[in-house]
């Protein structure tokens, strides 16, 4: 019987090589993309034996960047975004920019366009959020500040290449895409980008006065069924119904209408759920989108021009992180800090490939830089675990060998040191509260109900501002270094709270406590039972385990309304 099903063949040699190059990737401590991207080359046009349907696997991977980007959008969130705004959306804007001049550099040198330079700087300026998430996460830096810093700097960047994806088609004659050429002599440009910007805002609009009251309505009308399988279909149908809506009356790109569906979805009350259902099938299908952009690859270009190629990589982990290094820097955070950003925007991904695949169908990117930026993306996500660790041995080393360094990490910061008018009561039986996230803010609101002194030590140099506008006694560091709990006056000082489930940092914090005030009261939180065992065996004062006191409290209260003479509950029948 003959078989002529290109989709079903092209899904299991997608799915099956992807399944064991991931899984070799992960045992050799290199991140699973890098397997997806290999499975495509080998499935590819570009090597002998099996090729798989190039045509097919691209409209899969066009569902890839879909729920891709839908899962970007459920995920985004604008508070966290504010939180670190001060040094997330300059940092990200100068770094794109710096980078991509560098790759039109790079372009020009070798006599391409300025168009091709432009958007093959673009592809090597944005980080991958898949990547990123990654290697933060397994660090367990993703909740510190410097994680926080990080993934505030790639939304930033995100949302800049979701604007490059929406001006760049209008944009493409006047760069010398011969796609647009046509559309571009028969009206002005200016008529051109206005008209894409005016449905771009009605969309915009749209999703925002309407999507936002519909969706969650939805969401609402399909859990009360109670059917899981039915909730899952209604956010799949949402994410791929909106994009492909988006593109075919206001002609956006399938990204932008899936990015608002997601962030329009982030509104209910049900968003974790959404995300949660789905994220097996927005998995399978990001799998395809990497396996996809594998088999545009040309693993011939490694022999042909390693000096391109060692020019890329070199844009990508050096020239990115030097600009992530300094600008972190500039803004007075500490080294730490500094080399984690670099190492974290040291790579290039799923965007990269996005703007590239959409320059090469404007004819704005050869082929070359197509298998240039999978090149450049190939190396640098391998290289970045090792990045990652080498973050606390190289700020060592540095720190160890240059007064420049030394002086930078010790030099004056306004928000370092209490002022010299901070009443006394801040600086003697005082509470030391470190951490101002959703724990610490409702300890400082009963502190400040009851009348209770108290100093914030928090690494968030923006944060620590705002509080100092608004009255609260409060000192820029990490907690875990001494100087940042002598100048929260730890030495006579009466409690310590730690508010941060920090396990890396919270034993230096108590050690240094123990030894300037060997008689202070210390009060920590933890979300690892192991930890919270360890700690209380160490002698620290008080241990909060996150499961366990929320378990107290449910049984405390269930107790209490069924106690001899308590107010029964009203379902409970005599």
């Amino acid at each position: 019987m003959e078989h002529n099903i290109p989709l079903i063949t092209t899904l299991a040699a997608g799915f099956g090589i992807a399944l064991v190059l991931g899984f070799l990737a992960e045992r050799i401590q290199v991140p699973a993309l890098v397997g997806y991207l290999v499975a495509g080359i080998i499935i590819g046009p570009a090597t002998p034996g099996f090729v798989a349907d190039v045509h097919m696997a691209a409209q899969l991977s066009e569902i890839g960047v879909m729920l891709l980007m839908f899962g970007v959008g459920l995920h985004f969130s604008l508070n966290d975004l504010m939180a670190v705004k001060r040094i997330a959306i300059p940092g990200a804007v100068v770094q794109m920019g710096l980078a991509t001049v560098l790759g039109m550099g790079l372009a020009s040198w070798w006599g391409w366009t300025l168009g091709e330079g432009l958007v093959f700087g673009l592809s090597l300026s944005c980080a991958s959020t898949v990547v990123l998430l990654k290697g933060l996460e397994s660090r367990g830096v993703l909740d510190s500040m410097n994680g926080r810093i990080a993934v505030g700097w790639l939304v930033v960047e995100d949302l800049a290449t979701v604007l490059v994806l929406v001006l760049l088609p209008p944009l493409a004659g006047v760069l010398g895409g011969p796609v647009a050429s046509h559309a571009a002599d028969a009206s002005p440009l200016w008529k051109t980008i206005g008209q894409t910007l005016l449905q771009v805002s009605a969309f915009i609009a749209l999703m925002l006065i309407f999507g936002r009251r519909a969706l969650p309505w939805l969401l609402w009308q399909v859990a009360k069924t109670g059917s899981r399988e039915l909730f899952t279909l209604s956010v799949v149908a949402c994410a791929i119904g909106i994009a492909y809506g988006a593109a075919a009356l206001f002609s956006v790109s399938f990204a932008l209408g899936a990015f608002f569906a997601g962030m329009v979805m982030r509104e209910s009350e049900f968003s974790h759920r959404a995300a949660q259902e789905s994220l097996p099938l927005r998995d399978a299908f990001s799998v395809l989108f990497f396996v996809s952009v594998g088999m545009l690859f040309e693993p011939q270009i490694l022999l042909d021009e390693p000096a391109h190629v060692l020019g890329v990589v070199a844009i990508i982990i050096v020239g990115k992180s030097i600009a992530a290094l300094g600008l972190v820097l500039a803004f007075r955070y500490p080294l730490n800090t500094a080399l984690t950003v670099a190492a974290s925007l040291a790579q290039i991904g799923e965007f990269s490939f996005i703007l590239a695949g959409l320059g090469l169908s404007l004819g704005l990117l050869p082929k070359e830089g197509m298998s240039l930026v999978l090149a450049g993306a190939l190396i640098s996500i391998a290289l970045n675990p090792f990045l990652f660790a080498a973050v606390e041995p190289v700020r060592r080393w540095i720190l160890a060998r240059s007064d420049l360094a030394r002086r930078l990490e010790q030099r004056d910061d306004p928000y370092a040191e209490l002022p010299m008018s901070t009443e006394r009561k801040y600086l003697q039986g005082q509470v030391v509260l470190v951490g101002y996230g959703r724990v610490g803010r409702r300890i400082a609101r009963s502190l400040d109900e009851g009348g209770i002194p108290y100093v914030v030590a928090e690494q968030n140099r923006e944060l620590v501002e705002d509080l100092r506008k608004q009255g609260v006694a409060a000192v820029s560091g990490n907690a875990a270094e001494p100087a940042v709990l002598i100048q929260a006056h730890i030495a006579d000082a009466a409690m310590l709270v730690v508010a941060t489930p920090d396990p890396l940092n919270v034993r230096q914090m108590v050690e240094t406590a123990r030894t300037l005030n060997p008689g202070i009261e210390i009060v920590l939180r933890t979300h690892s039972e192991n930890e919270s065992d360890m700690l209380r065996m160490d002698g620290v004062g008080t241990v909060f385990y996150g499961e366990e006191e929320l378990a107290k409290g449910m049984t405390r209260h269930v107790l209490e309304r069924f106690a001899p003479g308590g107010e029964a509950p009203a379902g409970k029948h005599a």
